[in-house]
């Protein structure tokens, strides 16, 4: 994109932030709510509070560096107890669980800002997230939370280059979504299955890889690696060593995908009809 496009996207941010008056922003420390939340300091100084919902489906290290983060460019936080897996219709992880994760943060945070006084709620929805399955996007809706991002038209790379030329270390942070995404759709969220792939990816980090997912299939893990680390993971004396470690897990079978790492790859499983069903 030319330089003079984005630089009109990045005003027209500064502009729509400027509208909005004083906004808690939904912190997850993703490159796309820690730029936001950044933006948003930057434009209007302590009249921003970036909240992050913190639970067991929050990676304890994602959480620390979220939280590092904020103090680093003195973005006020604030971490709030989500209770999301006290609800049913959650834990049962049908192809609507992000809308009921969502709620429970947006339904919290608007009883938040009501109290102290807040003029809006924002979050790091952005123009690329439009052409995946996001039930947590209705959520927003229902719950009039802002997209500024989405409102200016910025996408992920975008986000990326505005983060890396504002000096931002986020800038080419792996996109990590809650430790939930990676338990197979149907079966239980416990706190138990997101221990589980919490320390598996915890250990793939500790080998060295940077981008992956540990899938959660019952008896099975499928580990995603990125293409361009796979091949360090296609050698007998790794997989030697992901069977100990995933055995010592609970897994009985211990796959590698050969696709690699994508995005969303649970989704895949989804019939037609549940990426278009509504959650009641």
């Amino acid at each position: 994109m030319p330089a003079n496009d984005l630089d009109s996207k990045r005003e027209a941010l500064r502009a729509r932030l400027c509208g909005l008056g004083r906004v808690m922003v939904a912190y997850s420390g993703g490159v796309d709510s820690a730029y936001l939340a950044w933006a948003a300091h930057q434009v209007l100084g302590h009249q921003v509070l970036a909240i992050i919902a913190d639970s067991p489906s929050l990676a304890r290290r994602q959480l620390a560096d979220a939280v590092a983060f904020a103090r680093e460019q003195e973005i006020p936080l604030e971490i709030i107890q989500t209770g999301e897996l006290d609800r049913p219709e959650y834990i049962r992880n049908d192809s609507q669980r992000c809308f009921f994760c969502k709620d429970e943060l947006f339904t919290l945070m608007e009883e938040a800002r009501r109290v102290r006084g807040f003029d809006a709620i924002a979050y790091g929805v952005n123009a690329d997230d439009q052409a995946d399955f996001r039930p947590g996007q209705r959520a927003a809706k229902l719950h009039f939370v802002a997209a500024p991002l989405l409102d200016c038209g910025l996408g992920k790379e975008e986000i990326r280059t505005l983060a890396r030329n504002a000096g931002l270390r986020i800038w080419n942070k792996p996109a990590s979504a809650c430790l939930s995404s990676r338990i197979e759709y149907g079966r239980p969220v416990t706190r138990e299955n997101l221990a589980i792939v919490e320390n598996g990816e915890d250990t793939l980090r500790e080998l060295g890889f940077r981008q992956f997912r540990v899938r959660h299939h019952g008896e099975i893990v499928r580990i995603e690696i990125a293409p361009e680390e796979l091949h360090r993971a296609l050698n007998p004396v790794m997989a030697a060593e992901f069977i100990r470690i995933f055995k010592a897990l609970g897994f009985k079978f211990v796959t590698l995908d050969l696709e690699g790492f994508r995005s969303g790859s649970m989704n895949k499983l989804l019939a037609p009809e549940d990426l278009i069903k509504r959650a009641r």
